[in-house]
């Protein structure tokens, strides 16, 4: 371990400290404090915040997250920003109700209980951890799932709750070539196989202190988080209004609608719209079709007074946020959570 040193984070005066060998994120995430961020690689700028007093020292990172001329101007990548004084932080992009909210993260060793095949690309993971060890999250937050053998991790949201026998439920995306993603394909990753993962991360949860109607719109595994929230929902027995708008291409890609349906029943503000942008002309499919921003925009009238929350590819994110935006959401309550690839193996990551 190396030197400590105090970080204070302003605008909200929130002050702790980070051991020299860590970086600042990693500083705050060990105490708790959930700052913003996405790849946590050096590669979104998600946390890219101003460094008002103090120096730090910088692991490598993209040149696109942090120009040159923005680091001599004093800003800085908290995912890769070492201590080496104490230092005083102006945060750019954060939300104080989420930032207070943070677990502190764990690593923990866990057994694969289940894998499925949900449809012919998506599986589900269901891992227990080891040891009568327990993980805490938020619903909404992801781990990181280190790939056997290798110093590497990919980034999995969780799909279930808190509540759920203490189990962690994924929904992951095959991807060829894929280092994680193809042990499921394969078949190398089986049933008692162990996997070591670490977390909570990610600030895709429910702003409680809000009652304004939400709005979900998903894609692909983007179906994890958003379950999780809506399950969440469900288990408070919530009568906050809802709408989850789910894309995907043919009627094979659609799944977990029983239990959707029964949500639906259970929740009494709760609606489910599947949605697919290529139909089979002789399928049997009745519902949405078209690109799933084009289905949010000709069915939901009332988009200025809603709190937003997106997931799946970055295409489909973007395109919604370019909706919302033109329809009046303010930026602050559109809360996305894009599941990128990564460039060596195209596989499940975040921004």
């Amino acid at each position: 371990m190396g030197d400590t040193h105090n970080v204070r984070l302003e605008p909200v005066g929130i002050e702790f400290e980070v051991d020299e060998d860590e970086t600042i994120l990693d500083g705050a995430f060990r105490q708790g404090l959930m700052l913003m961020h996405g790849c946590k690689e050096g590669q979104c700028a998600a946390c890219k915040s101003f460094l008002m007093d103090g120096e730090v020292d910088m692991d490598r990172y993209s040149t696109f997250a942090l120009p040159d001329y923005e680091q001599e101007e004093g800003w800085t990548l908290l995912c890769k920003a070492h201590a080496v004084s104490d230092l005083e932080i102006e945060l750019i992009n954060y939300d104080e109700e989420i930032l207070r909210s943070g677990i502190a993260i764990q690593t923990l060793s866990t057994r694969v209980e289940a894998i499925e095949e949900l449809t012919r690309d998506i599986r589900r993971l269901v891992l227990r951890p080891v040891n009568g060890s327990v993980m805490d999250f938020h619903p909404g937050q992801y781990v990181d799932v280190r790939i056997p053998g290798a110093d590497e991790h990919r980034s999995f949201s969780m799909a279930n709750t808190p509540s759920e026998g203490g189990v962690l439920e994924f929904m992951i995306k095959l991807y060829p070539g894929g280092r994680f993603s193809g042990l499921l394909a394969d078949g190398a990753l089986n049933v008692g196989d162990e996997l070591e993962v670490r977390g909570p991360y990610g600030v895709f949860t429910l702003r409680e202190s809000s009652d304004r109607p939400l709005l979900f719109i998903g894609g692909g595994a983007g179906m994890a988080p958003i379950l999780s929230l809506v399950r969440a929902l469900a288990e408070r027995n919530s009568s906050r209004p809802a709408v989850f708008y789910y894309g995907a291409r043919g009627e094979k890609d659609l799944f977990h609608l029983a239990e959707l349906a029964a949500l639906g029943e259970t929740l009494p503000g709760f609606r489910f719209v599947p949605a697919l942008s290529e139909p089979e002309p002789t399928g049997s499919f009745e519902g949405e079709t078209g690109l799933i921003t084009e289905v949010v925009d000709r069915g939901h009238s009332d988009l200025d007074d809603v709190d937003a929350y997106l997931c799946g590819p970055p295409p489909m994110v973007d395109a919604a946020i370019a909706l919302l935006t033109a329809r009046g959401v303010p930026e602050s309550r559109i809360h996305f959570d894009k599941f990128t690839t990564t460039a060596d193996t195209e596989e499940s990551s975040r921004v």
